[in-house]
């Protein structure tokens, strides 16, 4: 149940194995109501997964299939559509390049193979394990958001790599269209896409491959071009490509362009006129449980693919958040709070993003959220592992800040592709402060825990704002979950009690419950009274609001928050005037300081060479 103590994530293996036999059992006669999931079984293999196997094998039922494109790897699972109970799973890692600073890409192709090579691993392993993959019976997409490629209908090719959604190289052009706006407003475009004009969605992105990219250009002109999200670009090639794909996207992810009208629903003419994008490029917006087409290759050839949603969307289906009001936090490469408003979008006055949360058919209606986006959490955790070496592998990183349990006065924060949410600034930029002779690695690993609290508290601080009804607790998701210290202190920092499912992927039960459920497919109930009830892991704050505890808390909170304004304006594109309306060449320091240097060697060198 919900709210379960932190034993209950140690269930045992027989434990799991007589409830399965009891759930078949039910099945089997018809007998009583859906029993809560338990701890989900692995597919490495282990004993538990072949038991789970063979106790439960025949009376397994339909099965639904989720793909789970995410910014650092790509996932397919498979899981029960009566228990919401996984299966198994692959997970492959997906390569990032940074061909200049600030950029990152992906290959679109790396990224289809990788899915191919997840579905086809995936079916091994189930069929080692005895499972009849005829049993699968649809398969959903849940993506990054806002990746953008571009792609010729013709050749199947990718015309670029995908820009992915932590990119800065559009930052003059934000800035470019923020100085357009009437009273340099970033919140001009807010009342149709519920979104400031910023780097991180895809109207920009695409702007530039269009004005940069010479073979994106020309196919745009001979129209052969296609535009979309990662979730596009899988579905058409997936249905077949060149060979009659079908070009879609669902209103969860085209809500992260710029270009949509979170109120119509459709992709809005002014919006692309102010972008100037054609609009025919864009892929067909659909629900996000309906049939977009059937595979056509691979292992599940001929499996209609029936729900679409994107990640952080994904996540809010998997964690029941169905009811207005609540609310999911995953901490994945960044990290995203996102709470369900209902029917009726509501516009943020404290720096959240209006997003639509789902629309789970085609005569359904949408849903909105509230969504607080931070771009770096667990990216913090690959950066102190990639670039800086300080640790082997991400679980080191809790046994480093463990072994302190203080950040001793370091404060770290990670605006690596700016600031996200509640500032949106991107000319802001990563700073490490507060270090002395006495601080080591451990309180810098503490600090990267510390960091990715407190901007979790910042975006909540915001929602309660605009709710004006504070969260009693929130429940989390997400690879960085496994981090008990990082769970523990986030409870601390917040003062509520901290929620975390046993069975961590939320995401990837998203899409497989929006497939399911999907007209045609109908494997899947959505229905208040039949969604499986999912144990849980409390993490309740163990500081007294009132304590010594609580007010150095908010003392470090304070000391964060002020790190945060040193962290702004750091990096800009726009020259520096002199007051007269002209550009100084010491708008740059390193210019400045280069010819002012030549100068003075030049006076001083005429000066020696005189008096000799």
């Amino acid at each position: 149940m919900i709210g379960a103590a932190a034993s209950s994530e140690a269930v045992s293996h027989t434990c799991l194995c007589e409830l399965k036999r009891s759930k078949c059992q039910q099945l089997a006669t018809g007998s009583g109501k859906r029993k809560p999931a338990t701890v989900h079984c692995k597919d490495t293999g282990h004993m538990n997964s072949r038991m789970a196997a063979s106790s439960s094998r025949v009376m397994l039922g339909p099965l639904v299939a989720a793909i789970d494109q995410g910014t650092s790897s790509t996932r397919f699972l498979v899981f029960n559509a009566k228990t919401a109970e996984l299966l198994s799973h692959h997970q492959v890692e997906i390569n990032q390049s940074f061909p200049k600073e600030g950029w990152v890409e992906e290959d679109p192709k790396e990224i289809l193979q990788s899915v191919y090579e997840c579905m086809e691993r995936t079916c091994e392993k189930l069929t080692q394990l005895n499972v009849d993959i005829s049993n699968i019976k649809a398969i959903g997409v849940t993506n990054q958001r806002e990746t953008t490629l571009v792609w010729d209908k013709e050749t199947g090719e990718p015309l670029y790599n995908a820009i992915v959604w932590l990119d800065l190289r559009t930052q003059s052009t934000v800035e470019r269209l923020i100085n357009k706006t009437p009273g340099r407003n970033k919140n001009h475009l807010k009342h149709k896409t519920g979104l400031p004009i910023s780097t991180y969605f895809s109207a920009v992105k695409l702007r530039w491959l269009m004005d940069n990219v010479d073979e994106v250009a020309e196919a745009v002109l001979t129209h052969r071009a296609m535009f979309g999200t990662v979730d596009s670009w899988l579905i058409w090639c997936l249905t077949g490509g060149k060979s009659g794909g079908v070009h879609c996207t669902d209103v969860t992810n085209a809500s992260r362009t710029m270009l949509f009208n979170i109120h119509t629903l459709d992709w809005d003419p002014e919006l692309c006129k102010y972008f100037d994008i054609p609009m025919e490029i864009l892929p067909k917006v659909r629900s996000s449980s309906e049939i977009y087409g059937l595979m056509k290759s691979g292992c599940l050839s001929g499996i209609p693919i029936s729900g679409c949603l994107g990640d952080q969307s994904a996540a809010l289906v998997g964690q029941m958040c169905f009811q207005e009001g609540q609310a999911k936090n995953t901490y994945g490469t960044g990290c995203f709070l996102l709470r369900n408003t209902g029917a009726k979008p509501v516009m943020s006055e404290h720096g959240l993003l209006t997003t639509v949360a789902y629309k789970l058919g085609r005569d359904k209606p949408a849903c909105y959220a509230l969504e607080g986006s931070v771009a770096i959490a667990g990216a913090v955790v690959r950066w102190l592992k990639d670039n800086l070496g300080i640790i082997q592998t991400s679980t080191e990183l809790e046994k480093l800040a463990a072994s302190v349990g203080t950040s001793y006065g370091c404060y770290f924060v990670p605006a690596f592709s700016g600031l996200y949410a509640p500032y949106w600034e991107p000319s802001a930029r990563g700073i490490i402060c507060g270090l002395t002779q006495f601080t080591n690695k451990s309180h810098l690993a503490f600090a990267a825990l510390e960091a990715v609290c407190f901007q979790t508290r910042e975006i909540l601080d915001a929602m309660n704002q605009d709710s004006g009804i504070p969260l009693t607790q929130l429940q989390v998701d997400g690879g960085m979950t496994s981090n008990r210290l990082l769970m523990q202190l986030q409870a601390d920092i917040l003062c509520i009690p901290v929620v975390k499912p046993s069975m961590p992927e939320t995401t990837a039960l998203g899409a497989a419950m929006a497939a399911g459920a999907a007209e045609g497919v109908s494997v899947w109930s959505l229905r208040p009274e039949d969604l499986s009830e999912v144990t849980s892991e409390k993490f309740e704050p163990q500081i007294n609001p009132e304590g010594q505890g609580a007010y150095e808390s908010e003392f470090r909170y304070a000391r964060w928050k002020k790190a945060v304004q040193r962290a702004m304006n750091w990096e800009t594109t726009e020259p520096i005037s002199n007051g007269n309306g002209e550009t100084s060449i010491f708008s740059s320091v390193p210019l400045g300081f280069y010819i002012l240097g030549s100068m003075l060697m030049l006076i001083g060198a005429k000066y020696i060479a005189g008096h000799k």
